[in-house]
């Protein structure tokens, strides 16, 4: 990890210290005030960034990678060592990057004390290798899903999915990238030079206990929020800028926390993409909001000299102004610093066009669905490892009709899947999110009609998830189950011994 100044230390340990004081009064945490970082750190750290995840090519072809899963112990605060979990490393994990068309293979080992999965969240593939709670992999043993990268080029991520434990595996740090690149379709002028002026930018919150350890709580009515920021594992970062244009692929890899990007000085950006690829032009914005599970690509242009800050604002949950405080609704953080080099490397501008989306196509609907969230059901139900909720048509396109009715947010987020949102409470999407979307934020008695576009992959006996996001929700049993089948076939039930649970 970078070297940590002492100053740094002081300036936000205050911060910390009095958030740790407001949290403290309250017992569950559900309610607080409000608090803010901004201002109370220097950004002595350079950001890390995530290695690229070195593949290399089987004998039939396949790219294949590997990932270890091991504890660890990692320092992100001075003089105190933090023990976590990673991937090849002792927090997160290696970008993982293949284009479409390419076979690839991955060799997940599991190094740990407990049986975890790993999901590629995003992912367009079969699902049996889809990683959720049906695909466990214990102690000790090796799983190696393989599959053909088939969608377009995006922003996705990794991370564990067994059922009951997926927030503390997350939280103790298994979480990493996978871009998945489109040779044929990725237009001129976007920036692509991996870690010069295409960064990763994974978001998380912590608690932090008096021994350097991560705190468990306390814990809002959607789940862990944490006072402390870490930014692909580095606290109080820095980027240094050498190019007038960079790319950031904001990920929201916390697990209840929803961010509200913008700039201490209100400058504009253009986001580019979001959950599943580009959109169909550059939309230019002053925020973009992220609740856990969602991306965003945004490209920023800098000045030479300059510094700019990366914050999140607060932003409208749909509680009372106690539960948002105690969601974190109304704080505001400081994220990352950018540093701008006095001479900065001339950068193409971004192409008026991006992809060929058009419009959902609403020609042919198989069915339309109505789900309900309240509580942690869905539908009135919660997770049941041997039941099928919904079982679909391959190749069929439904209307998916979801509704909050609950007093607190939640998200939905659909596995194998890019939808597309309809409308929102009646409304047509602000234009970030008329892209390709495989996780919608629902604020209190929000709902959002999605088309919803099934692939090729059939297995009437091997089940995808959607669920709630917020990763407490989710363990809590706000998950349903659906299979894919030829179209006209009937469902089956999952196939026996194939899920565990915690």
């Amino acid at each position: 990890m970078p070297p940590i100044s002492r100053r740094s230390v002081l300036r936000a340990g205050l911060a910390a210290a009095g958030s740790a004081l407001l949290l403290a009064g309250c017992r569950d945490g559900s309610t607080r005030d409000a608090f803010s970082t901004v201002g109370t750190l220097d950004f002595a750290n350079p950001l890390r960034v995530p290695p690229l995840a070195p593949p290399h090519r089987a004998a039939d072809g396949a790219t294949v990678f590997e990932l270890a899963t091991a504890e660890g112990s990692t320092q992100f605060l001075p003089d105190k060592s933090t023990p976590t979990w990673g991937f090849n490393g002792s927090y997160l994990g290696p970008t993982l990057r293949a284009a479409r068309g390419e076979k690839v293979r991955i060799a997940v080992v599991n190094r740990l004390p407990e049986t975890t999965s790993v999901h590629w969240h995003g992912m367009h593939l079969p699902a049996a290798m889809d990683g959720g709670p049906h695909q466990p992999v214990a102690p000790g043993q090796t799983w190696t899903p393989e599959w053909t990268l088939d969608q377009p080029a995006a922003t996705l991520w990794y991370h564990p999915h067994p059922h009951g434990a997926t927030e503390q595996q997350v939280n103790r740090g298994l979480a990493g990238m996978f871009l998945v690149e489109d040779p044929d379709g990725s237009p001129a002028g976007l920036p692509r030079a991996y870690g010069r002026d295409d960064i990763p930018v994974i978001v998380q919150d912590r608690n932090f206990a008096e021994d350097g350890s991560f705190a468990a709580g306390p814990r809002a009515l959607t789940g862990l929020t944490g006072n402390t920021v870490l930014v692909n594992g580095t606290w109080n970062p820095h980027l240094a800028v050498s190019t007038e244009a960079v790319r950031l692929r904001l990920l929201n890899a916390s697990s209840a926390r929803t961010y509200n990007f913008g700039f201490d000085d209100d400058r504009t950006f253009a986001v580019v993409a979001s959950d599943g690829g580009l959109l169909a032009s550059p939309v230019s914005a002053r925020r973009v909001l992220l609740s856990p599970g969602e991306r965003a690509e945004v490209v920023v242009r800098f000045a030479p000299g300059e510094r700019a800050e990366l914050r999140s604002f607060p932003q409208e949950l749909g509680m009372t102004t106690a539960l948002d405080n105690g969601a974190g609704g109304n704080d505001q953080l400081s994220v990352l610093q950018f540093r701008a080099a006095a001479r900065l490397a001339p950068s193409a501008q971004l192409p008026a066009a991006l992809s060929r989306l058009g419009a959902p196509d609403l020609a042919k609907i198989a069915a339309s669905r109505s789900f309900v969230l309240n509580g942690r059901h869905i539908n009135g139900r919660q997770m049941d490892h041997n039941r099928i909720d919904t079982v679909v048509g391959a190749g069929t396109t439904e209307i998916w009709t979801v509704s909050n009715t609950h007093n607190q947010p939640h998200n939905f987020h659909i596995h194998d899947v890019r939808f597309r949102i309809l409308d929102v409470d009646g409304a047509a999407p602000p234009p970030e999110l008329a892209g390709l979307k495989d996780t919608v934020f629902l604020p209190v008695r929000t709902t959002a009609r999605l088309a919803v576009p099934f692939g090729r992959y059939a297995d009437a006996a091997t089940p995808y998830m959607y669920h709630c996001h917020l990763l407490w929700h989710e363990d809590e049993g706000m998950m349903g189950q659906f299979t894919v089948v030829p179209p006209g076939r009937a469902g089956g039930v999952p196939a026996a011994g194939t899920a565990h649970g915690h």
